[in-house]
């Protein structure tokens, strides 16, 4: 593809491969105002300016949104005071929601995501399992609604990062359903071939 497109060549940049695309295409945007949400801080930061007056202090914290049940956002906020802070997280996470694809209560099918040095891998699990996810990850998978699911972070500990390595994977999780109906087969045949 890249090679074909000359446009393409002359700025020495690579075409998005299918897959990418496909889901980019595929992210369902929800309107916040109907829905009853639930948000989670996953981290604060006090941040420190120095002048020539002293010390200026600031906050940002970053917050998870989501309805536990398929809906999920994050937001950053930045004020004088936490709680500020927080209300300015919550109003960013809600103009960011996505809808992720759940079966029973976990996810489809294993999926990889990545943002900046965080990488972090989803597995399905089974019913019982629980949410096997530490810091970042689990308030992101908590506030989507799943409730079983193995989950592991390789690279970068850096909040942001993680949560936003983690809605990466959330998106690209296909829907079994249009899966199914997209290739002519049915549902059983998706899963056990």
């Amino acid at each position: 593809m890249a090679e074909s497109n000359p446009w393409l060549k002359q700025q020495g940049k690579v075409a998005l491969n299918f897959n990418y695309a496909m889901t980019n295409a595929n992210i369902k945007r929800v309107k916040s105002s109907e829905i009853e949400f639930k948000d989670r801080l996953v981290s604060i930061q006090r941040v420190t300016k120095v002048t020539k007056g002293g010390r200026t202090f600031s906050f940002s914290a970053i917050v998870v949104v989501g309805n536990e049940s398929g809906v999920v956002g994050y937001g950053l906020g930045k004020a004088k005071e936490v709680t500020a802070a927080i209300a300015k997280g919550v109003d960013d996470a809600k103009k960011n929601l996505i809808k992720v694809p759940l079966i029973k209560s976990t996810i489809p099918h294993e999926q990889l995501g990545k943002y900046g040095g965080a990488l972090i891998f989803l597995k399905p699990a089974a019913p019982g399992t629980g949410v096997i996810a530490g810091g970042a990850m689990r308030a992101v998978l908590e506030s989507v609604g799943i409730k079983d699911v193995l989950a592991k972070s390789k690279g970068s500990s850096n909040p942001h990062s993680v949560v936003k390595a983690t809605i990466d994977a959330l998106v690209q999780l296909r829907d079994p359903y249009a899966v199914a109906q997209l290739r002519g087969i049915t549902l059983n045949q998706v899963f056990n071939g």
